[in-house]
């Protein structure tokens, strides 16, 4: 089966949208879930956050941020183009339900993750407030989609280019001071969701977290994915990627991120050279 790049934008540097043919995948998918694509047939698997899907067309939309060679690989491709394998979705789909007010934030690339499950909060009649996260304003993602499915967007950056200048938990504090809170999702960097998480703890608000760990092959065969969520081991390919945040224990996830990265920063090195020499 040929999984074609249909449609490919650059939505910020090193960051591009990618509207990818899967039809046998998109049959079943939900928010929350993930794929795992292999760029090429000698290529690593990396799991991919689904940003949205059309089960007519047979289209799934991922949100792809150049982070080592694989994903590298993977936005150096072009319209026309085919990856190997796109296999999914994978993981259980995110907690929707009728909760009241509910705050979704997004960090960098895990922005596009949170348009589905806004979208079908605010189909169950939720109150949707959408918090996303940059650096700097060139580095905002999705935010006019996602004043198509939400209530109201807040936006914050470091440097006070667009929005507020802080974080995403500055914004978080401010509302949390203004209105009733029944849920917080979160998903983008580790230590901004381990913030958010410590934030909503003391008031009891129900918070979601997306867990990025590192995976294989996304059925809970390999164990790479193990993460401790209340003293239990899981495997956030199967158990989540969604897991409760106040339950989650942050400091073994960031150590057990880190076990790679000279091999990746190694990888990504010779992917740099040998396509330097074409």
């Amino acid at each position: 089966m040929s999984y074609a790049i249909l449609e490919k934008k650059e939505l910020a540097p090193n960051t591009v949208m990618m509207q990818i043919s899967a039809p046998l995948a998109v049959k079943k998918m939900r928010p929350g879930q993930f794929i795992i694509v292999r760029v090429t047939s000698n290529g690593e698997r990396i799991p991919l956050s689904i940003s949205g899907w059309d089960a007519d067309k047979g289209t799934v939309r991922i949100i792809v941020q150049a982070a080592g060679r694989t994903s590298t690989e993977l936005i150096n491709l072009k319209v026309g183009d085919s990856i190997t394998d796109v296999v999914g979705p994978l993981g259980q789909a995110s907690h929707i339900e009728k909760y009241g007010t509910c705050i979704l934030i997004g960090g960098g690339y895990g922005t596009g993750a949170i348009i589905p499950i806004a979208r079908e909060l605010k189909a169950l009649g939720n109150k949707v407030i959408s918090i996303v996260g940059a650096r700097t304003k060139d580095l905002v993602l999705m935010e006019n989609e996602l004043k198509t499915v939400c209530d109201s967007v807040e936006v914050s950056t470091n440097d006070g280019s667009a929005g507020i200048k802080g974080l995403v938990t500055d914004v978080l504090a401010g509302i949390l001071k203004n209105e009733p809170v029944h849920m917080v999702t979160a998903i983008g960097p580790v230590p901004m969701m381990k913030a958010v998480s410590e934030m909503t703890r003391p008031l009891n608000i129900r918070t979601y977290v997306s867990l990025n760990a590192i995976m294989v092959d996304g059925t809970g065969m390999c164990g790479s994915c193990r993460v401790e969520v209340g003293g239990a081991t899981k495997f956030a390919c199967v158990d989540g990627p969604d897991f409760d945040g106040h339950q989650v224990n942050f400091d073994e996830l960031v150590y057990r991120q880190k076990m790679y990265v000279p091999y990746e920063k190694k990888a990504s090195e010779l992917y740099a050279c040998k396509a330097g020499c074409h």
